[in-house]
């Protein structure tokens, strides 16, 4: 692919892809991107038979890519795995001068380390410039038109390929979608308040049930033992494998187990073990989130995820605006809001301008686009899915009353039905369809 679509001659990129192919009647291909930004299409098409029904598989090429940054596809680089471990777990939760002048010199440090390792790159890995890359996939491919599935961020990928090649969509299904309509920290703040009535809900559920960790018997006194033992690790952090887990690393141990209903139990143990003292899992989760492997490397995913969302959107150069976000966030989410918007921070300091200016995606002329929302999704709030829906000229909103991050194959088959359909035959559910919830 061209590195930069201004000069089409110019410079190169090599982009990742892999396809499984279809055992029956072959459609097409279907392009799949699992969000981040920043995680592996090719890894997730490698997962195929877990991620796509057998009807699906039967009859469509499942094709990933890397998008242009991550993974395989010239991967923008920022720090060193040792820098990494140390931006990671800095306290993004700055209740002191000195911890907020480390926190502002570690993001000014990693939007200062990808310039000088992936300058070149930077200015080119917004989605607008995935988008021109997945056409021209498509035409690689042989598919006159485009059948995609895309989740979380991937949904975003879809809106704007749709808003820029309107005539070459047969079939999008964007699964958790986000609102292009919205400013970089209004989608921080909408997402905080996500992930806090997720935790709400788990902690219901847990108190509910036999063998929870938490001493009180009210949704809000345990929510208050949660806060206490993230403020605990400020100034006392646990010991997990050697490793110190502050309160950053202790906040993304408790949120990475909300994105999946299925990691509740996992959750629970987590905070049996971590109100002992062992904060273990706490990191353990916090790693899966990061990118953090066994052997102490990191994959891209966190250096990749923060150059895409830094030219995807107009962020503040200000630094008062974050912690001003961020003290606006606590009020409706205490133990998530301030992290998530001072986590930005480096795109404060990032040396490429935006690419993407907010806007509601029309896609004029595009046929159908299935935009599924989950009712109490924590990372990408239903409101989102309802608002895309609507602002795309034909986008078609299909509910799941349920928890965890995305629907498609997570226990539902009225969602299941309808998104394999779609894919199918093009035909989808009735606007404003919503699915039972399971259990």
């Amino acid at each position: 692919m061209p590195l930069d679509y201004a000069v089409p001659d110019g410079e190169r990129l090599e982009i990742a892809v892999i396809r499984l192919p279809a055992r029956g009647d072959r459609i097409g291909s279907l392009v799949v991107n699992p969000g981040g930004p920043g995680s592996s299409g090719v890894e997730y098409a490698r997962a195929a038979r877990v991620v796509l029904s057998e009807e699906v598989r039967e009859r469509f090429d499942v094709v990933g890519f890397d998008p242009r940054g991550v993974g395989a596809s010239a991967p923008v680089e920022c720090l060193s795995d040792e820098q990494l471990d140390a931006f990671v777990a800095l306290d993004a939760t700055p209740d002191s001068a000195k911890e907020r002048a480390a926190l502002e010199e570690g993001a000014r440090g990693f939007a200062e380390g990808c310039r000088n390792r992936s300058g070149r790159l930077l200015a080119h890995l917004g989605t607008v410039d995935v988008a021109r890359d997945l056409d021209l996939l498509r035409q690689q491919l042989g598919d006159q038109k485009l059948t995609y599935l895309g989740k979380s961020y991937g949904t975003f990928l879809g809106a704007v390929y749709a808003d820029m090649f309107a005539d070459n969509v047969r079939a999008l299904v964007l699964d958790g979608a986000l609102d292009p309509a919205l400013s970089r920290l209004r989608l921080n703040s909408d997402q905080a308040v996500g992930f806090e009535e997720a935790l709400r809900g788990y902690v219901r559920n847990c108190l509910a049930e036999e063998g929870c960790p938490f001493r009180s018997r009210t949704v809000d006194e345990a929510l208050g033992e949660v806060s206490r033992l993230l403020r605990g690790t400020d100034g006392r952090p646990l010991r997990g494998d050697g490793r110190e887990v502050t309160e950053a690393l202790a906040r993304l141990g408790v949120l990475a187990p909300l994105y999946d209903r299925n990691s509740w139990p996992a959750l629970t143990e987590t905070f049996r073990r971590a109100f002992r003292g062992d904060g273990t899992l706490l990191l353990h989760n916090a790693d899966q989130l990061t990118g953090r492997r066994d052997d102490g490397t990191y994959s891209n995913q966190t250096e990749a995820n923060m150059a895409v969302n830094c030219v995807d959107g107009a962020y503040p150069a200000n630094v008062a605006a974050y912690g001003k976000g961020a003290a606006e966030s606590f009020g409706r989410a205490p133990r998530f809001g301030p992290y998530i918007m001072w986590s930005s921070l480096p795109c404060a300091y990032w040396p490429a301008s935006p690419t993407f200016d907010a806007r509601p995606l029309t896609a004029e002329g595009a046929a159908p686009i299935l935009v599924i929302g989950t009712r109490r999704d924590p990372a990408t709030p239903y409101t989102w899915a309802r608002a895309l829906a609507g602002e795309l000229e034909s986008g078609v909103l299909l509910g799941y009353e349920g928890d965890g991050h995305t629907a498609y194959l997570n226990g539902s088959s009225c969602v299941d039905d309808a998104v394999d359909r779609y894919l199918l035959t093009g035909a989808a559910p009735a606007d404003g369809t919503i699915c039972p919830g399971i259990g």
